[in-house]
C-alpha cells in the first residue's frame, strides 16, 4: 500500500511541473517565433517525454528493458486516447478533429513512421552496434532529425501563407522570454529528477503485483507519464492553442520512439534486441492507431453521432482493444 501511494506521490509532482510547461511553452512559441506546431512537436514535446526518457533511461540500467519498452510505446497509446477523449468531450465550436487540423497530418506521419523502426528494430533483434547504438536507433535519430527539419520548413511556409490576422492571434503569458526559458528548464529538471524514483517504483509494484513489466509497464506506468501531456495539452487548449495541443501529443509520440533509440547509451546490446516480442504487437497497435488518428485530421464531414464524434469514439475503441491485447500477451 506504501508502495503504491508512493507511486502515485511521485507522479502527482511530476504532473505539477508539466502544469507549468504548457505556459512556458506557449510564451516561447510567440517570443521565438517558432509557431505553436512546431513548439507543440519539439519544444513541448520534449519537455513533457522527459517522464518516459528518465524512466526508460534509468529501467535499461536496471536491466528492466520491458518496463522502458512498454512505458514508451504504451504511452503513445494513452497519449492518442488523450486526444480522442478531449475532442470526444469538446464542446467548443468547430472539433479537434477537423479540417482545420489536417496540417498536422504530416506530425502523425512522422510518428507513424518512427513507430513503424521501433517495430521493426523489435523484429530483427540485430545484436550489432556502432558507437554503441544499433542500426534501428541510428535510422530512429536520423528520420527524427530529418523530419524535424522538414516540419519546420513547412511551418514557415505555411505561416508566410496565412493571413495577417491568423498570425496575430497569441497568447503571451505575460512573462519575458528569459523568465519563460527559466521556467521552462526548471519544471523539466523537476521531472527529469523525480523520474528515477519512480521507476524503480514502478519496477518493484510490477514484480509486487504479478502484472509484470511489460502490461505493467504498457498501461500504469505510461498513464503516469502521460499526465504531463494531458495536462499541457488540456492547458493548450484552454489558451485556443489546438496547434500547440496536436503538435504536442503527436510530437510526444514521436520523441517517445527517439527514446528507444537514444536508451541504447544505457545498454551493452541495442535495446531493441532484448525487450520481449509482446511489444512488437504494441507497436503494431500504435502505427494503426496513429493511422487512424490521421484520418480523423483529414475527416471532412461535421456529423455528430448523437453526443458522439465517430471520428474520436473509432481511435478510443482502436485504442481499448490494443490495450486488452497486449494484456491477453503480457
Amino acid at each position: 500500500m506504501s508502495l503504491a501511494l508512493l507511486f502515485l506521490g511521485l507522479a502527482v509532482v511530476i504532473v505539477i511541473a508539466a502544469m507549468f510547461l504548457a505556459t512556458f511553452a506557449d510564451g516561447l512559441a510567440d517570443q521565438t517565433g517558432l509557431g505553436r506546431t512546431v513548439t507543440g512537436l519539439i519544444l513541448l514535446a520534449g519537455a513533457t517525454s522527459l517522464p518516459e526518457f528518465s524512466i526508460g533511461f534509468n529501467a535499461v540500467r536496471m536491466d528492466a528493458v520491458d518496463l522502458t519498452a512498454g512505458d514508451v510505446l504504451g504511452s503513445s497509446l494513452i497519449n492518442l486516447l488523450i486526444l480522442a477523449v478531449l475532442d470526444l468531450f469538446n464542446r467548443t465550436p468547430g472539433r479537434l478533429f477537423s479540417r482545420l487540423a489536417s496540417g498536422h497530418a504530416l506530425s502523425g506521419i512522422v510518428a507513424c513512421l518512427m513507430t513503424g523502426i521501433v517495430l521493426l528494430g523489435i523484429l530483427l533483434d540485430s545484436p550489432f552496434t556502432f558507437l554503441r547504438l544499433g542500426p534501428c536507433s541510428w535510422a530512429l535519430i536520423i528520420t527524427y532529425l530529418i523530419c524535424s527539419r522538414l516540419l519546420y520548413l513547412d511551418q514557415r511556409v505555411s505561416a508566410a501563407a496565412a493571413p495577417p490576422e491568423a498570425v496575430a492571434q497569441a497568447h503571451s503569458s505575460g512573462l519575458s522570454m528569459s523568465a519563460n526559458i527559466a521556467g521552462f528548464i526548471a519544471c523539466g529538471a523537476v521531472i527529469f529528477f523525480v523520474a528515477p524514483k519512480l521507476a524503480h517504483t514502478a519496477d518493484e509494484l510490477a514484480v509486487q503485483t504479478g502484472l509484470g513489466r511489460t502490461f505493467f509497464g504498457t498501461v500504469f506506468v505510461a498513464l503516469m507519464t502521460s499526465l504531463p501531456e494531458a495536462i499541457s495539452t488540456l492547458s493548450a487548449m484552454r489558451l485556443k492553442a489546438s496547434d500547440m495541443a496536436i503538435g504536442n501529443i503527436l510530437g510526444s509520440n514521436a520523441f517517445n520512439m527517439l527514446i528507444l533509440g537514444l536508451t541504447d547509451f544505457a545498454s551493452d546490446k541495442p535495446v531493441l534486441s532484448l525487450v520481449s516480442d509482446v511489444h512488437a504487437i504494441t507497436a503494431a497497435c500504435v502505427v494503426i492507431t496513429t493511422c487512424a488518428t490521421i484520418l480523423c485530421l483529414l475527416y471532412r464531414a461535421e456529423k455528430r453521432w448523437w453526443i458522439v464524434e465517430p471520428d474520436a469514439a473509432l481511435v478510443i475503441i482502436l485504442i481499448l482493444g490494443s490495450l486488452y491485447l497486449v494484456y491477453l500477451n503480457r
